[in-house]
């Protein structure tokens, strides 16, 4: 759908009634909304970007042309009209709502004074990039169904500008080229081949990445049964299919591998694997090129399913969780490097990388960087691979270190979960995970978002919770959460946290931390705390780092010295990285601010903003001169109210199971951004069965289950909801009889 502010309906229509209960649907404007006048550049200056002009980026500071700023996706700004000695006198220039309560990821571009973003589903947005006014808005038309297998929300990680077109991919799997002048749609295709398999379970929510003459995408899945990872490749001009990349093989009783490469990967797979299940190795984030070496690289995921304790049968499980670099002419191998032989944690590979160049004992070297999910900072050679340097820049006890000789991590036996729950660093998260990392080429550090947290893996295999969507046999629980009374209905007897903390010589925080860290050495300069969901990371040449964070804060420190200089409050949670830009002269800051992402299936902590004042997304930008940022109005939150009476006890726990494999990844209790099903209004209960099997309240977002679920099913999910109204109700009658009475 293109919207031009002359054209902008006055009402959702009856297919975009997302935005009716849940605020889902950013295309949808009250009909009382007046539609904001827009003054919008000449045609020929939207989204003017070709290799030339990315190669002279430097040259173009206020511009910002990819995710990451240039090709580089260093995240770093050469502007400094914003610096360390003025920056206190930065505030508020504008914002934009999304009318939106999911997750925001992306990192808009600005190309000629038009700001290009994506949002949930994959949602374009044009605005002036000076004022904040829309210029257009595409949906895709994305059915709610789609958001039932993405693992961490409707996320959307942004788009590609080039040669006067936009590029998104739908959450569906749909790659979108659009005129960048009005958002018209000028091609669609569909990037996922086997949409008629039952067991077709992927989803898009990466950006997609320019390289050469095609656009590339990837997608995610490999945590859910039938996924098997691939890149592929299409013709900038009309989408055409040029080429895929599968980095895990297929099924061996089906002949030779369906790709060169896969011959040697199908050896080191259990030889009595489930091939039915796709394999994972996903390529859901973090996609980069170079153009002189034609070089695409990207990380693969975990494989699927990950189990640990039976890496002799289940092998190295090539290309999981590895880095590979491929040529973008032929679509063929060029490198690789497996970060995680045979992953048995969930350390995916996928996050952003940074290309440089460093200095390595006297010689320039072109670098690829990637501070990767199980705690080691890599520097890999980007023409051969070769592994120049792996530092750890957090805690980690799944491994002694790497072998200097095979260059692969040492496996520590502590870390084996098979027989007895382990208490592991880094947990499932990551010790960073998807949120970008920052390299200043001017103070030569990187600014990396870590996320310093453990957690107690538990096998579930024999265990009475069983299978658990997206976790397949592995459950993870965080310390703070690990209460082995509260878990034994599900996981049976537990071991107590003080005796698994007995292994492990590090203090049990749930923090996040943004690093400081020289790249070749590890050697980290300055770090400051935060929380563990807190955002990605700008730098700029002004001395600054940005950082936004839960609590709905927009940090900025000293690049060199890492003291905080400047805190300003932005009432709305921030995950994404910000950005800057110039137009006429002015520097502008902006940031994407929205919780959700990863958080989904967590309820939201008390200090964050989406808990204290609601999770309206919008887009917030700063400039010198500014004033205080407006904020939205506290969110409050209705007392339970009496429950309908409680249902067969039996049926309650075994609803018990069924909403931890299936419902608790989304409808995590306490959690704002789904409904709590704990509150339920007597309407919906009535509903409850249409909803959960027949989508009911599909245009809210909320997917049928009918094809897992029967009817007995979805009335054993009912009487456990309806008991765990009852506590919750009973809980809150006992606090409220002990406050003293006014």
């Amino acid at each position: 759908m293109k919207r031009t502010p002359s054209e902008i309906p006055p009402l959702c229509t009856a297919g975009a009634l997302l935005a009716a209960a849940f605020g889902l649907l950013a295309g949808c404007r009250p009909a009382d909304s007046p539609a904001p006048a827009a003054a919008p550049l000449p045609a020929a200056a939207f989204g003017a970007i070709d290799a030339d002009r990315m190669k002279h980026a430097a040259e173009q500071p206020g511009e910002w042309l990819t995710g990451g700023g240039d090709g580089s996706g260093a995240y770093f700004s050469a502007l400094a009209q914003i610096n360390d000695k003025n920056v206190q006198d930065t505030g508020f220039a504008w914002d934009y709502a999304l009318h939106s309560t999911r997750g925001l990821e992306a990192t808009p571009i600005v190309v000629d004074g038009t700001l290009y973003t994506s949002g949930n589903w994959g949602r374009v947005y044009a605005l002036d990039a000076a004022s904040g006014k829309e210029l257009w808005v595409y949906d895709p038309g994305v059915d709610a169904q789609w958001g039932r297998y993405a693992c961490c929300d409707v996320v959307n990680r942004g788009v590609a500008v080039w040669q006067g077109k936009v590029y998104v991919a739908s959450l569906d799997g749909y790659l979108h080229a659009l005129d960048a002048a009005s958002g018209r749609l000028l091609w669609k295709t569909d990037t996922l081949p086997g949409r008629a398999s039952k067991d077709f379970h992927y989803f898009v929510t990466g950006a997609p990445l320019i390289a050469g003459d095609l656009v590339v995408i990837g997608n995610g899945g490999a945590d859910f049964k039938g996924a098997r990872g691939f890149i592929s490749a299409f013709d900038l001009a009309d989408g055409k299919f040029r080429w895929r990349f599968y980095t895990v093989p297929r099924d061996p009783a089906l002949g030779p591998q369906d790709q060169p490469h896969l011959n040697a990967a199908a050896g080191t797979w259990d030889k009595h694997f489930d091939w039915s299940i796709g394999g994972g190795g996903s390529a859901w984030d973090g996609l980069s090129y170079d153009p002189d070496l034609h070089l695409i690289y990207f990380g693969t995921a975990n494989p699927s399913p990950y189990v640990i304790g039976k890496d002799s049968p289940q092998g190295d499980a090539l290309y999981a969780a590895s880095i590979l670099a491929v040529n973008a002419q032929t679509g063929t191998l060029a490198w690789h490097y497996q970060e995680v032989p045979g992953d048995g944690w969930d350390y995916d590979a996928t996050q952003k990388t940074v290309l440089t160049t460093l200095d390595i004992n006297g010689a320039k070297r072109a670098v690829l960087l990637q501070a990767a999910k199980n705690g080691y900072l890599y520097v890999f050679d980007r023409a051969d691979g070769a592994l120049l340097s792996a530092k750890p820049f957090a805690f980690i006890n799944w491994t002694k270190g790497i072998d200097p000789k095979t260059q692969r991590p040492i496996r520590n036996p502590a870390a084996d979960y098979a027989k007895l729950p382990k208490l592991i660093f880094p947990a499932m998260t990551g010790a960073h995970s998807w949120q970008p990392m920052s390299y200043s080429k001017t103070a030569g550090l990187l600014y990396i978002p870590v996320i310093d947290v453990s957690m107690v893996y538990i096998d579930t295999t024999q265990r009475r919770a069983g299978l658990i969507e997206g976790n397949f046999n592995v459950t993870g629980v965080m310390p703070q959460d690990y209460d082995p009374q509260g878990l034994a209905s599900l996981l049976g007897p537990l071991p107590a946290l003080s005796e698994l903390k007995k292994a492990v010589p590090h203090e049990l925080q749930s923090r996040g931390v943004l690093r400081a860290v020289d790249p070749l050495t590890g050697r980290v300069a300055w770090e400051q705390p935060g929380s563990m969901w807190d955002g990605g990371v700008l730098s700029t040449a002004g001395n600054l780092v940005v950082r936004g964070n839960a609590g709905g804060e927009l940090n900025v420190y000293a690049a060199d010295s890492g003291k905080l200089l400047k805190r300003i409050d932005v009432g709305t949670s921030i995950m994404a990285a910000p950005m800057t830009y110039s137009v006429r002269g002015e520097q502008y800051i902006a940031v994407m601010a929205g919780y959700g992402g990863g958080t989904l299936f967590l309820p939201f902590p008390a200090d964050s903003a989406a808990r204290k004042n609601g999770n309206a997304g919008r887009i917030v930008a700063f400039k010198l001169g500014g004033g205080a940022v407006p904020k939205p109005a506290p969110r409050s939150e209705a007392p339970f109210e009496p429950p309908p009476p409680r249902e067969d006890p039996q049926a309650a726990a075994a609803g018990e199971v069924l909403y931890s494999r299936f419902c608790a990844r989304c409808h995590a209790f306490g959690n704002a951004l789904l409904p709590d099903l704990r509150r339920l209004s007597a309407p919906t209960h009535q509903l409850f069965y249409d909803i959960v099997l027949h989508g009911a309240y599909a245009a809210k977002g909320m997917a049928r289950w009918d094809d897992v679920l029967t009817r007995q099913d979805a009335e054993a999910l009912h009487a456990y909801l309806v008991a765990q109204a009852w506590d919750a109700y009973s809980q809150q009658a006992k606090l409220s009889s002990r406050l003293p009475s006014r």
